[in-house]
């Protein structure tokens, strides 16, 4: 399926576009409008970077806590560094390990965008809280083009074309 999202600064020329395209004849089902007294973020399922993210920190954290224990562990094992002098060498190793762990999380969090989300759907919420509004049209490739020809006579301030891909994942 393919997307394009324009992005207009008011309401009188979203509703202006929208009224080109109805009147070019695209399949109306499948051009909606994002923005203040229509569909919001939310409801057009327009992505939330936060929860992205936090699926993308889960991912990492189940391999590399796991990960960072046993290469903090080995690397205590074959080096015998003493962590702790009043530890036994066991506990450094588990200390190590423990260690290892930590680290292996906080690269989930930063790598995972736990701390900065990622992804064109922040610049479009940003835009949406800004007052903005957001046509988006979702179709095959001759109908994004067509609608593409038409939402460039408004000139608007972003235009972006999106193909998605197939979740085999």
């Amino acid at each position: 399926m393919n997307y394009l999202v324009a992005v207009l600064p008011d309401k009188r020329q979203t509703e202006a576009a929208y009224s080109a395209l109805e009147e070019a004849g695209l399949e109306m089902s499948q051009v909606n409008i994002l923005g203040k007294g229509y569909k919001s973020a939310d409801e057009f399922g327009l992505i939330n970077p936060k929860k992205q993210a936090h699926k993308q920190v889960n991912r990492l954290l189940y391999w590399l806590v796991p990960f960072g224990f046993i290469a903090g562990y080995t690397f205590n094992f074959l080096t015998q560094i003493e962590i702790f002098p009043q530890a036994t060498t066991f506990g450094n190793e588990i200390i190590a390990g423990l260690l290892g762990a930590a680290s292996g999380a906080l690269g989930a969090v930063l790598i995972g965008g736990g701390v900065v989300g990622s992804g064109d759907a922040l610049p479009y919420r940003n835009r949406l809280n800004a007052g903005k509004y957001l046509i988006v049209v979702n179709g095959n490739e001759d109908l994004i083009r067509e609608a593409t020809r038409l939402l460039r006579q408004f000139e608007p301030e972003n235009i972006q074309g999106y193909i998605e891909e197939p979740s085999g994942t």
